[in-house]
């Protein structure tokens, strides 16, 4: 197993590597860049000095002439243009660009943002309680109550509950995360009907003047509705998916020689069932937590007003900003590529008769 977890280890080197490659090549083609961003401010009256990062220094504002290859800057003095390519690091060629931020991020070195004048690091650690928060509690939940529901389900088969229980995680499935996000602000926080929640925010005002007790009723009362939003589509693919897979497993002849030999109905679920029939819900789990506490919040923390990576994420590639986009997208590919590996060790810790490396050879 020591192995394998190694081969894999090394694997990841060369699949950040391609993602990099894909995403910075991808980058080179789309338009409106962070030059044009602060050229379209500039023309709209904005104070373009306070967002190039460090300043700058002097640049002549005055309507010139000059050449430029970005639009809408023709209103614009070619030492200006000059000026910000060399702010963002643009008067290098594409290739010497991507190796001097390969080789920062070796020295774990992700850069500045364009536009707010912090770390990329401390803008991720900034934002990560908030993701934290709604990625855990979802996927808690979500298993906690799914793996339950789905092994009765399967135990009682045709029956009414497991009728009226497959039609509630139908609709459940069916309902956009960011829709029953809308109607639950609408209902309990203040829309047409109830105030029980807040409306936004992880935590209140005088979060500092609580207790130790009221900080913890606060906090559970906040994540409510965005983790509520956010568990219901990931409930409804669990539950079904172990029901599934014990519907699978119970049909098996093991489980009906345990039976016969007059196993009690539970040490059989429990004891012989259960194990072989996680091994799927597990293996799903990596997809269902990257889901939920990265793609599953973009959405969410706007609606919810959390400012969590998320909503981070979208407002970097909205504004061009390259340091955090290409930086989050580092950190979240090794961290999805490292839960891949945890998944695997989880395998083994469920069933130790998986041999990963007898697999493979």
């Amino acid at each position: 197993m020591a192995a394998y977890i190694l081969r894999r280890l090394l694997l990841v080197i060369p699949t950040l590597l391609g993602i990099m490659i894909i995403n910075f090549t991808l980058v080179q083609f789309v338009p409106g860049g962070p030059i044009e961003q602060i050229i379209a401010q500039y023309e709209g009256g904005g104070d373009v000095f306070e967002t190039i990062s460090g300043g700058g220094g002097d640049v002549d504002q005055d309507v010139g002439g000059g050449d430029s290859q970005y639009a809408g800057a023709r209103g614009l003095p070619q030492d200006f243009i000059e000026e910000l390519e060399r702010e963002f690091g643009f008067d290098k060629p594409p290739l010497e660009r991507f190796l001097t931020m390969l080789w920062n991020y070796m020295r774990l070195d992700f850069g500045e943002s364009y536009f707010r004048s912090i770390s990329v690091t401390d803008l991720v650690l900034e934002k990560m309680p908030v993701s934290i928060t709604l990625g855990l509690w979802a996927t808690l939940i979500a298993y906690l109550v799914s793996i339950p529901l789905g092994i009765r389900k399967a135990v009682r088969d045709g029956s009414r509950f497991d009728t009226w229980t497959s039609g509630a995680i139908i609709v459940a499935y069916a309902i956009p995360g960011f829709l029953f996000a809308i109607l639950l602000l609408v209902l309990f926080a203040g829309g047409s009907y109830y105030q029980i929640f807040p409306l936004r925010g992880l935590t209140s005002d005088n979060w500092e003047d609580l207790s130790l007790i009221g900080k913890i009723g606060d906090y559970f009362w906040h994540i409510t509705l965005p983790v509520l939003a956010l568990t219901i589509s990931a409930f409804a693919t669990l539950t079904l998916l172990t029901k599934n897979s014990f519907l699978d497993e119970i049909k098996k002849q093991y489980v009906m020689t345990a039976r016969a030999k007059g196993l009690e109905e539970r040490k059989v679920l429990y004891g012989h069932v259960f194990r072989n029939a996680m091994l799927i819900v597990i293996a799903s789990f990596p997809a269902v937590f990257i889901g939920v506490f990265f793609s599953g919040s973009v959405i969410i923390e706007t609606i919810f007003s959390l400012d969590g990576l998320g909503r981070l994420g979208f407002e970097a590639a909205v504004a061009r900003d390259y340091p955090v986009i290409f930086g989050t997208l580092f950190i979240f590919g090794l961290l999805g590529l490292v839960v891949g590996i945890v998944s695997d060790v989880m395998y083994v810790l469920v069933d130790p008769r998986i041999d990963f490396e007898k697999r493979e050879g």
